[in-house]
């Protein structure tokens, strides 16, 4: 998260494009594409505590790098590798809260662990702003790199659960997955969950000060403060989802993001900073329901694989070609008509989402 708002004065000292700005995050999602497929052979050969431990680990080391990066392919180089360290922690994640929580209480367990990247998307940009005043974007990373490695351990000395093996992505457990429809229709609402997300979040800055020409301080401010009510939002989501069902609580999500995203390049003056700050509202709703709908159309054992192998291609669309894209318009002239673009192609995503399929909650298993 603290990519985006550092992403204007990195691509000033670099000299770069709005497009091959944009191509960090897809970086990024490339190499998070490749830790996630790989996350279930670490974990079916150690435990998933160990692959949380790697993950955290690799995370810290990672940022540490980036921070004394000299040029753009050492750049590259080094977002792919800190994107392939996160990719590993999600599946083993999601696999431990579920083996640790009972299944009615799934939407709301998710929705906790889902405050951590809810308050990474409020406190980025002031965290950004903080060291850009008094010392620079390398500071920053740096800075971060050395948090990451203080947590991990702390999870290493005191966490608990995911002390067992995960299941190793055989070619028919794989194969399985890949001919389900219900499958492919999680990779494309994933995909357009994280559009609303990180994917907007990624180029919003750069679009508000380059081509709406708001001040700096003033753009990276509202952006923070519309994910201030993130992690309460996230919460009710949880509520929501456990209540109406994931199926409901994604269509709603996708539906209303949809429009504000459309809007966000609509909009102009000052009823920008207004659409800014409401765009992501119910878009922290759609992970709690996104990743109690995968846990639900897979066994116990097998969740790992569905959140390593949904996750990915979804995020690579999200998180990697639409700030791409986004970026690309920027430098042909419009970042707005990227915007308007991916607002149109999360609502059809909501409306994909009514051909979801779950299972009657009498027929799983906790």
């Amino acid at each position: 998260m603290i990519l985006a708002p550092l992403l204007p004065t990195i691509e000033r000292e670099l000299a770069i494009s709005h497009g091959q700005a944009g191509f960090f995050f897809f970086l990024i999602s490339a190499g998070y594409l490749a830790g996630l497929l790989l996350s279930g052979f670490l974990s079916s050969r150690s435990t998933h505590r160990s692959a949380i431990t790697a993950s955290g680990a690799g995370v810290g080391v990672s940022l540490l790098a980036l921070s004394v990066a000299g040029g753009p392919w050492t750049m590259r180089c080094g977002f792919f590798a800190l994107g392939f360290a996160c990719g590993l922690y999600l599946p083993s994640a999601i696999a431990t809260i579920t083996a640790l929580i009972d299944r009615q209480h799934w939407g709301k367990a998710i929705a906790v662990h889902e405050l951590a990247p809810n308050l990474a998307f409020f406190s980025a940009p002031f965290i950004a702003e903080m060291f850009l005043k008094w010392l620079t974007w390398r500071a920053a990373l740096g800075a971060l790199g050395a948090v990451a490695l203080m947590v991990v351990l702390g999870f290493f000395r005191y966490g608990h659960g995911g002390d067992f093996p995960g299941e190793p992505p055989t070619a028919s457990g794989v194969g399985l997955l890949m001919r389900a429809s219900s499958f492919w229709l999680m990779v494309l609402l994933f995909g357009m969950g994280v559009s609303v997300t990180v994917g907007v979040y990624a180029m919003l800055p750069l679009y508000l000060i380059n081509e709406r020409q708001m001040d700096s301080s003033w753009a990276n401010t509202i952006v923070a403060l519309s994910r201030s009510h993130g992690p309460f939002l996230g919460l009710l989501g949880g509520w929501v989802s456990d209540r109406l069902g994931p199926k409901r609580t994604i269509v709603v999500s996708l539906l209303f993001s949809g429009v504000l995203t459309l809007l966000l390049g609509w909009t102009s003056g000052r009823g920008l900073s207004a659409v800014v700050f409401v765009q992501p509202l119910l878009a922290v709703w759609f992970f709690p329901a996104g990743f109690a709908a995968l846990a639900m159309i897979t066994p116990p054992q097998a969740r790992n694989l569905s959140v390593g192998f949904t996750v990915p291609f979804g995020y690579l669309i999200g998180g990697g070609a639409i700030p791409t894209f986004v970026g690309v318009m920027g430098d042909a002239g419009s970042f707005a008509f990227g915007l308007m673009v991916t607002g149109v192609l999360i609502l059809g995503a909501g409306i994909a989402a009514l051909r979801l399929k779950l299972p009657d909650r009498s027929q799983l298993s906790t």
